[in-house]
């Protein structure tokens, strides 16, 4: 899955072209290496994403093409 579309379905950024732009500013990280939006993530992935002065760091557990938002927390696990 893309990384965009996968920041936008686990509800990590609200918005698939928020999150393009932050990887378009260097601003998220896969594996401690900078990614582009396109990028494709997989299970067991680290994801970085840096807003403003801080930052939030989460392991891939699952992906979905689709998920309800009550749902969309199991996606990830926050480090």
């Amino acid at each position: 899955m893309r990384l965009d579309k996968y920041l936008k379905v686990s509800r990590l950024i609200k918005r698939r072209t928020v999150a393009n732009e932050a990887c378009d500013a260097g601003r998220v990280q896969i594996n401690g290496r900078p990614a582009k939006a396109s990028a494709q993530v997989e299970v067991g992935d680290v994801i970085e994403i840096a807003f403003g002065n801080r930052s939030v760091k989460a392991e891939i557990l699952s992906i979905a093409e689709t998920v309800r938002k009550e749902e969309a927390q199991e996606m990830f696990r926050y480090l």
